[in-house]
């Protein structure tokens, strides 16, 4: 429908502990695709929870014209459940089978209302987004991050939404999947408002929204004009900020030389009314003036010097600050010919399934080694992780691990007790350090102050991923292996540099599951593996 639209109308919101998140805050999306872009705590997924009715803003009223869909960031889905049961369908599907066999209760007709062709239906959204095959009655269990991702996508389709709300809707899916998502929502022809970090979806949307400062911000056109055009201002901004530096610089040396000049004055007005020899009286009224003038003077210079103050400080409140990780961490240094982990013939099963091919998979990790690992969804490349940091246990071959620390960091981000803060869970993990170099530690993973003493609950994907870095690589003892599971999910560009930054310090190995070229680009993977039709492969770099 044309007019799908959300409106927001003075919304204020802050969260139980009175941390505030919006106020005041007022917008309209209209119908068309846009993407939402902030740094990660600026509260893009609580913006999308307030639309969708997940949340209550604590003033104002949020309109919705239209049926909605919402995908969440993180789905809330059980492993037992069935694909039917993810899409809403399995109630339909049985009334369905109900009223072909006989049963013509009126409850079956209630449910299945205008849906009689909702297998149908449900089999070609599934195409459409690369689960082409997947079976009904199949268990999440079996399924992949990409292909759960894939399969909440197609939930909301279902619900034929006028208005879609999308939170990071790429993560986990591998090359071919984001493709056919895009082409997806290229078709939606509705109210799309769409959180994400992958900046080739973000360049298919037709105007972008910026949530700064509490404040949304409209620029026409795809995330590459955006960019343009907020690299332009901040030109405009500097040459603001080096201008207003250099009238400051003005204003001061001319206050300071009114000020000499007076003083001389002064000095030689004192001497010459003393030479003059006029009564007392008229030479102490001439001295008063001349200090009143002075004064006069002097309070015009100082004016001038707070208002070139001022135009500077607003100058520099349009500069974008961007926070970079500032790390050395020799403690995990691995020498070079170290063997840290050989694995031999693997094999799992899912449900009686093999994952790996019949001969199972070999994989060997030695010294400080940067490996990547690549491949379509559902290809068995978290369960490998999983087999290498001994969270699962293989069902055929065999494993030797050296006596080091694995430390392992899942989509999930599980790692961190949600209730505890940042600070409590980094004392968990390093227990023997100091107090104050703990905090220290926390203030170049950005958190600072207060920041450091937030539960790791409330924290953005971003800022939680940072708080899992922290624990994960200045743990006690360090780490010599890190795996890393689709580590840029979630981030910001921003925060996908400080991870970067992070890596980049790290002096151990490292086997890292990711489908963002750039971002392996940048951390020096000097390995390559893929895995796929259950077979792990040597590969080459993929041109960027």
């Amino acid at each position: 429908m044309s007019d799908a639209a959300v409106v927001c109308s003075n919304v204020s919101f802050a969260w139980p502990d009175d941390t505030p998140v919006f106020h005041d805050l007022s917008f309209t999306v209209p119908a068309g695709r846009t993407g939402l872009v902030a740094p990660n705590g600026s509260g893009k997924s609580t913006l999308l929870k307030l639309i969708a009715g997940e949340l209550r803003p604590a003033t104002g009223s949020v309109t919705v014209t239209g049926r909605l869909g919402h995908l969440r960031q993180s789905l809330p889905l059980s492993a037992d459940l069935t694909v039917a049961e993810v899409l809403d369908v399995a109630g339909i599907i049985r009334a369905i089978d109900a009223v072909e066999s006989g049963d013509v209760d009126e409850r079956h007709f209630t449910t299945i209302g205008d849906d009689w062709d909702i297998e149908e239906r449900t089999r070609a959204q599934l195409d459409r987004l690369g689960l082409t095959g997947l079976t009904l009655d199949r268990s999440l269990s079996t399924l992949s991050g990409g292909q759960i991702v894939s399969l909440g996508l197609a939930a909301q389709l279902l619900k034929r939404p006028d208005v879609l709300l999308l939170d990071e809707p790429t993560n986990n899916l591998d090359a071919r999947a984001r493709h056919q998502l895009y082409d997806v929502l290229t078709d939606f022809t509705g109210c799309l408002l769409l959180v994400s970090h992958d900046r080739a979806l973000l360049d298919r949307m037709q105007s972008i929204a910026e949530l700064d400062a509490g404040e949304l911000r409209f620029h026409g056109g795809n995330f590459t004009a955006y960019q343009e055009a907020v690299r332009a201002e901040q030109e405009v901004a500097e040459k603001n900020v080096r201008n207003a530096e250099q009238e400051l610089k003005r204003e001061k040396r001319e206050m300071q030389q009114a000020r000499e000049r007076a003083e001389r004055r002064q000095s030689n007005a004192a001497r010459n009314l003393k030479n003059a020899g006029l009564p007392r009286i008229f030479a102490g009224t001439m001295k008063r003036g001349a200090q009143e003038s002075a004064g006069r003077a002097g309070q015009t210079h100082a004016a001038r010097v707070s208002e070139a103050r001022a135009r500077l400080d607003e100058a520099g409140r349009a500069l974008r600050e961007e926070q970079r990780l500032a790390l050395d961490l020799p403690d995990t240094q691995v020498p070079a010919g170290r063997n840290l982990f050989l694995g031999e013939g693997l094999q799992v099963r899912h449900a009686g399934r093999p994952v790996f091919a019949d001969h199972g998979v070999d994989l060997s990790i030695r010294g400080p080694e940067r490996i990547a690992l690549t491949g379509p969804n559902g290809a068995g490349k978290s369960t490998l992780l999983c087999l290498v940091t001994g969270e699962l246990a293989p069902d055929g071959g065999e494993i030797r691990r050296s006596d080091g620390r694995i430390a392992y960091l899942s989509q999930r981000l599980d790692l961190l007790d949600l209730d505890r803060t940042v600070a409590e869970n980094f004392a968990a993990f390093a227990p023997e350090r100091p107090e104050a170099e703990r905090m220290n530690l926390l203030a170049r993973f950005l958190f600072r102050g207060a920041r450091a003493h937030l539960p790791v609950g409330v924290l953005s994907g971003g800022e939680r991923l940072r708080a899992t870095l922290a624990c994960v690589l200045c743990a006690e003892p360090a780490p010599q292996l890190l795996l890393l599971d689709e580590p840029t999910n979630n981030l910001d560009l921003v925060s996908a540099g400080q991870l970067e930054s992070a890596l980049n310090s790290y002096r151990g190995a490292f086997l890292v599951v990711s489908h963002d070229e750039r971002f392996l680009a940048e951390i020096g993977v000097n390995r390559w593996l893929r895995l796929a039709d259950g077979g792990l492969e040597e590969g080459a770099a993929p041109a960027v």
